[in-house]
């Protein structure tokens, strides 16, 4: 298939918009037109992978990672990062990475870890705002029914785990128009009454575009009149970190057994056992330190998560039990996810794990 219908599916869950601002997520290497037939999947980008995959024959890796943040001035060999891209780009290799929009939505990255712990009842840790929009539309009531199905088709109406919501409020329009108008009722020049309905549905702001012009191949009207507003309201599908509960209590020596069992983690540095039982539990992949105040205030008895420095481990105040499990053993799991998604969507296409370990930290014992 072409690059760009596998690329697009993996946007429609988490949009290129919902990346960090300092990330730089998507298609880094090659054309959305190529065309594949062999993808690779790996949390980093490194040589070592870009040789598995020259001698597999794969034409894309999709990484965690993107091996480029910031801008390349050269190209001349002398990093890593410049080595990666010149020997994709010489065997017509495509690099694509999807990061912290991953990491930001439900069902992502954190999903993977909570699942991975067996978590219950998992909500975003600290949702975004900002990202969703209102729409008000009129209607001609004998247009609201295809109109709203128009709007549920583009993406609109969605809240949580309901689909299709709208609020509709029936009244009448007045307008008049001029020579130059061939209305849809009424007559030129001449005030027409109309019996409308007024309907608005919720979307998330980067689905506008499609919602716009699902509503105006449906509406009736030569002039549409709508209305559209930002919304302060956090999306409760789309943020950092996951919160959720273990099936039952458990001991936190018993808790971080678990951790090292289901993450395989060699070394899990932590804050001092608060001697009460681990119920709910935070986590974060990667760095996540951002995020301690968020799950304190959620009632958290743990926090996993990485990097963490010494001083800011003090942190916790003995409110929760910081548990850091590493970079990579917190993340690694993301490439099963990614394999698993585009499996299912694409059951014929060829994917496949790396067989490298990326890892750059290892563990002397």
């Amino acid at each position: 298939m072409y690059l760009q219908e596998l690329t697009a599916y993996l946007e429609s869950l988490a949009p290129l918009d919902y990346q960090e601002p300092y990330d730089n997520a998507g298609l880094l290497v090659g054309s959305p037109s190529k065309e594949v037939n062999l993808a690779l999947v790996s949390l980093d980008c490194t040589e070592e992978v870009v040789d598995e995959a020259i001698g597999l024959g794969c034409d894309l890796i999709i990484s965690h990672h993107p091996i480029v943040f910031k801008g390349l001035k050269r190209f001349n060999g002398n990093t890593y990062v410049e080595r990666v891209v010149m020997k994709a780009i010489k065997h017509d290799i495509a690099l694509y990475a999807i990061h912290t929009n991953l990491d930001n939505v439900k069902g992502g990255v954190n999903s993977k870890i909570a699942e991975r712990l067996g978590l219950q009842n998992t909500a975003i840790l600290s949702p975004k705002s900002e990202l969703l929009r209102k729409l008000s539309v009129f209607v001609p009531t004998s247009h609201a029914e295809p109109v709203r199905a128009a709007l549920f088709a583009a993406g609109a109406g969605h809240i949580g785990n309901y689909d299709e919501c709208s609020f509709n409020m029936t009244g009448y329009g007045t307008f008049r128009g001029n020579e130059e108008t061939n209305p849809f009722v009424g007559s030129p020049g001449k005030q027409h009454r109309e019996e409308e309905v007024r309907v608005e549905v919720i979307y998330p702001a980067n689905r506008e575009r499609k919602i716009l012009l699902g509503l105006f191949e449906a509406h009736p009207y030569e002039e549409v009149a709508y209305d559209i507003y930002p919304l302060q309201n956090n999306h409760p599908q789309v943020g950092s970190g996951i919160i959720g509960q273990l099936e039952r209590p458990l001991p936190e020596l018993e808790f971080l057994r678990l951790l090292r069992e289901q993450l395989s983690a060699t070394v899990i540095r932590h804050t001092a056992l608060l001697g009460t039982p681990v119920t709910r539990v935070a986590v974060c992949g990667g760095a996540g330190g951002f995020l301690l105040s968020q799950a304190i205030r959620s009632g958290a008895d743990a926090f996993v998560t990485a990097d963490y420095k010494y001083h800011e481990f003090f942190d916790a105040e003995g409110k929760i039990v910081i548990a850091d499990v590493g970079h990579f053993e917190s993340e690694q799991f993301t490439q099963q996810l990614l394999l698993e998604i585009i499996r299912k969507k694409f059951p014929t296409f060829a994917v496949r794990l790396t067989e490298i370990d990326t890892n750059p930290i290892k563990y002397y014992s």
